[in-house]
């Protein structure tokens, strides 16, 4: 059998198996703290940059050192992110067909100029993400996200934020994402999106889907099964915000 087709339990291939070695040889002389972090970590690492090692290591690496400054406790605490919570912006509950956890995050509910600033949001995005993999159901990596932006207007456009955002997904929770739904576009968020787009990589892009509202509900449905799906979008599901799941 070829070592790139021949699998592990955890779904490594044989190659990946062998970087993840390599990969962990090397962190652990960089950073002790490495020991605590499991292979399905660093595998993701490793996908995130096509599987070369130098580059994985350095991203990895960058990954730890962030978090002993912004995570020094290990994680973040509601009581951190009170003007975010406040704006009831995000919402997870339900799977996909494949077993990935949903979440639904509304645009329009998002106001930048909020005491605690850009800061205060960055913390919240780790809140959200950590709750999230938390949530996460037993062998499942990755999940899924309908970022819903009815009613989203200039006051609510905050592009320092969502680049900010965009960097802690990509640099510090690499291979998460599953899939993003885009839906109720108005056509003046465009002009925001227009300037991010440039800073989002190229594995993210893929995996944003952009939904016509006439389509909304046959699209949805296509991955997620209506037991599952929001009731907001014509499913059957209660959204529970995410402080409260």
């Amino acid at each position: 059998m070829d070592v790139k087709t021949m699998q592990y339990e955890n779904g490594s291939s044989e190659e990946e198996h062998n970087k993840i070695l390599q990969m962990r040889e090397l962190v652990e002389k960089q950073d002790s703290t490495s020991k605590e972090y499991d292979d399905l970590t660093l595998r993701r690492f490793l996908r995130a940059r096509d599987l070369d090692i130098d580059k994985a290591c350095t991203m990895f690496l960058k990954y730890l050192k962030w978090r002993k400054t912004f995570v020094p406790n290990g994680s973040i605490s509601v009581s951190e992110i009170p003007n975010h919570i406040a704006q009831n912006k995000l919402f997870m509950q339900g799977t996909d067909i494949s077993g990935r956890l949903i979440t639904v995050v509304f645009g329009g509910r998002h106001y930048p100029n909020k005491p605690g600033g850009l800061e205060e949001f960055k913390r919240y995005v780790v809140f959200t993400l950590e709750r999230i993999i938390a949530r996460m159901p037993e062998g499942q990596e990755k999940f899924v996200a309908i970022a819903d932006i009815q009613g989203w207007g200039y006051t609510n456009s905050d592009i320092r934020g969502y680049l900010a955002a965009l960097s802690i997904l990509q640099d510090y929770y690499p291979e998460r994402l599953a899939k993003m739904f885009v839906v109720h576009v108005p056509y003046v968020f465009m002009a925001a999106w227009k300037m991010v787009y440039p800073f989002i990589d190229e594995k993210t892009k893929k995996k944003i889907v952009f939904v016509e509202n006439k389509q909304l509900k046959s699209t949805l449905l296509k991955d997620i099964d209506e037991s599952q799906l929001p009731d907001i979008y014509g499913g059957k599901l209660e959204l529970v915000p995410i402080q409260d799941s």
